[in-house]
């Protein structure tokens, strides 16, 4: 019997996981890496493929919100899931700052707007309705890598206003309160969400099966640690900026360390599972996640290197600027294949 192809996309449509706005905070951290290499043809190739699939991933969620709410509330529920909404605040943010970066400082602040208001109202929301609103204890048992988009989230504004402030000098130190303040949120969100996960590794049974993709977000909320302290101490001196400068910039470095101590750790992780455990690697979503992080190092790791005078650093970021573009080409591919073969292309049983 056939399966009509409106079926089967509103079934995907009423699945859409919250986190498939990795997809444009992978595309779009990209195109940025490869505009700071002056490689602009590609950058803008990923531009587009990032404001399609901000522009795509609105529509569908707005059409789940309307159509399928209770799976919509659902995942609010889920402290496995709830946390994937945050990429919706880093995607908006990181297609803002590339925008601006391409000139359309506008569009940057109307971003920073849309997803400043998300993050205050997601930072709020998903807490309680994932974590403290549950009656099944211990939440802890359910943490995972997603609880690690909290901070990239909050990072993400922090790169976004100080990406406008050289602009919009009328607001320039409401820009660096804003930049300071959701930087240090997100440096209290990192350790926080490091020690719930920490300890449902080391309390609950674990195994390959559980070790999915978003763990490298661990990696990736670092590196965008450091890019919103790199830019955090070029902004220009405000009562904020200034008493915070040394210490944002010492820690930049220092988390830059960490984050690349981490890169090694995770790869042996991913080895474990799918080769020695032998976990089928096949696309999902979740594969964004790996992505991201990736080209966030990337360009981390050339910003901070540029800024702060570090040619090892900058060199580093330039050699895996390649292989999250490698690693892009890789699970877009795949993406569309999964797309073809679940939606596209009529299943008969």
């Amino acid at each position: 019997m056939a399966d009509g192809f409106g079926a089967r996309v509103r079934r995907a449509v009423e699945g859409l996981t919250p986190g498939y706005f990795a997809l444009v905070m992978a595309s779009g951290i990209i195109s940025v890496g490869l505009h700071l290499e002056d490689l602009q043809l590609l950058s803008r190739i990923l531009l587009a493929v990032c404001g399609a699939a901000f522009a795509g991933l609105l529509l569908l969620t707005g059409w789940r919100f309307i159509a399928y709410r209770a799976a919509l509330v659902e995942d609010f529920m889920d402290p496995r899931r709830a946390f994937g909404f945050f990429t919706f605040v880093a995607g908006t943010n990181v297609l803002g700052v590339r925008l601006g970066v391409a000139g359309f400082p506008t569009a940057t602040a109307v971003l920073l707007g849309l997803a400043g208001l998300a993050w205050l109202g997601l930072g709020y929301v998903v807490p309680w309705t994932a974590v403290l609103g549950r009656q099944e204890r211990p939440v802890l048992a359910s943490a995972n890598g997603t609880w690690f988009i909290w901070v990239v989230a909050s990072q993400s504004v922090a790169v976004a206003a100080a990406t406008v402030e050289p602009v919009f000098d009328s607001v320039r130190r409401e820009l660096a309160v804003l930049a300071v303040m959701s930087w240090s949120v997100g440096v209290f969100l990192y350790g926080a969400a490091g020690l719930f996960v920490s300890l449902r590794l080391m309390l609950y049974e674990f195994g390959p099966d559980e070790l999915t993709p978003p763990y490298w977000v661990s990696m990736g909320a670092l590196a965008i640690t450091v890019l919103a302290g790199a830019r955090i101490v070029e902004m220009a001196d405000a009562p904020m900026v200034a008493a915070t400068r040394e210490l944002i910039a010492g820690l930049a470095v220092v988390f830059w360390a960490f984050a690349t101590w981490l890169m090694p750790v995770l790869v042996a992780a991913g080895w474990w599972r799918h080769v020695r455990r032998h976990v089928p690697l096949r696309y999902d979503a979740t594969l964004w996640s790996i992505v991201f992080p990736l080209g966030m190092y990337a360009v981390a790791g050339i910003y901070l290197g540029r800024a702060d005078h570090l040619p090892v650093v900058e060199a580093v970021g330039r050699g895996e600027l390649w292989a999250a573009v490698a690693a892009w080409a890789v699970v877009f591919v795949a993406m569309i294949r999964h797309l073809t073969r679940t939606v596209l292309r009529s299943r008969t049983s």
